[in-house]
C-alpha cells in the first residue's frame, strides 16, 4: 500500500535517471578537478622527469633545498654538485628542482 501511495504522489524512485541526477554534481566536480589540478600536475611531473634524465656535467642547477651548484659527476641515482670551491655534495637526482639561469 505504501509503495502505491508514493507512486501516486510522484515521489517513487525514478530509477536510473534519478541516480544519474544525484551523481551528476560529483561527476562534474571530478571533471573540473581533473582539468584544473590533475592534468597540469602530470604535465609538470613529465617535464621534471625529462629535465632529470637530460642532466649533464657542467649544468648549473638548483636543488629543492635551495643550494646552487654545478654538476661535476652523474650516477644513476644521484648527482654530485660543486656548491663552492672544493665543496662537493651528493644529491639524489629527484632533488634537483631545475636548471639555473645565468644571472
Amino acid at each position: 500500500m505504501y509503495g502505491v501511495a508514493l507512486a501516486a504522489n510522484g515521489q517513487a524512485a525514478s530509477g536510473v535517471g534519478g541516480m544519474f541526477a544525484t551523481l551528476m554534481p560529483f561527476i562534474l566536480i571530478f571533471v573540473i578537478f581533473y582539468f584544473l589540478l590533475i592534468l597540469p600536475q602530470r604535465k609538470k611531473q613529465k617535464e621534471h622527469r625529462q629535465m632529470i634524465e637530460n642532466l649533464k656535467n657542467g649544468d648549473k642547477v638548483i636543488t629543492t633545498g635551495g643550494i646552487y651548484g654545478t654538476i661535476t659527476r652523474l650516477k644513476k641515482s644521484y648527482v654530485e654538485i660543486e656548491a663552492a670551491n672544493q665543496v662537493r655534495l651528493r644529491i639524489q637526482r629527484g632533488n634537483i628542482s631545475g636548471l639555473r639561469r645565468e644571472e
